[in-house]
């Protein structure tokens, strides 16, 4: 999920950033905590049998419904509302507030079209109905557009970490926070084509 993993990736950041150790130590162990349990209801979601049509394929997807889309999506939108009511409650330390303030602004085009493809979703008559509907179109738009703006993000932050390569041995990282990293970081979490994502098989003739 997006905002689970730029939460993450700024855990690295705030991490190999000197000098006011305590007050780091703090935010980024605040940041792990809300990264944890937002991938803890994540993952229970998709395992559910409910929310398995996240991550279903274009061969699983018509296992499910577009209804059943919409209820996952309802509960992907409260998963992160908790995220951004939680980040939104951190006063960060002052050397990482212009990076926390980029990478936690929540008030893009993504959400919007996140919860009108949803709303769409409960009203389409099948699958092909909502993969032809201009709320998703945009949707896909929008997810195409956030997973490359993920990508620009990895590659800030590989510029600001030259020892990026060595993060294991980097004796500043503790245990869990490598834990998080290795968990996290990264975009893979998105799909690899944002412009396929539940489309259903081509109709046979």
């Amino acid at each position: 999920m997006r905002c689970i993993m730029v939460a993450a990736c700024l855990t690295v950041v705030v991490a190999s950033c000197g000098g006011e150790e305590a007050s780091l130590a703090e935010y980024t162990e605040q940041v792990k905590v809300i990264v944890d349990q937002a991938a803890e209801q994540y993952g229970t979601l998709v395992a559910s049998p409910q929310g398995a049509v996240l991550v279903a394929g274009p061969d699983e997807i018509t296992e499910f419904t577009p209804q059943d889309l919409q209820h996952a999506f309802e509960r992907v939108r409260e998963i992160e509302a908790g995220v951004e009511e939680s980040i939104a409650a951190i006063d960060p330390p002052d050397s990482i507030a212009e990076l926390h303030d980029l990478f936690f602004d929540f008030d893009d085009g993504f959400i919007p079209a996140q919860e009108a493809m949803a709303a769409k979703a409960g009203i389409a008559g099948d699958w092909y109905e909502l993969s032809d509907s201009p709320e998703m179109s945009a949707y896909r738009t929008a997810l195409a557009l956030d997973k490359q703006q993920c990508a620009d993000f990895e590659a800030r932050l590989n510029a600001i970490s030259d020892q990026r390569e060595n993060l294991a041995d980097t004796p500043w990282i503790p245990p869990d926070l490598k834990e998080a990293f290795e968990a996290f970081f990264g975009c893979e979490g998105y799909p690899e084509n944002p412009l396929d994502v539940y489309r259903p098989p081509a109709p046979t003739p």
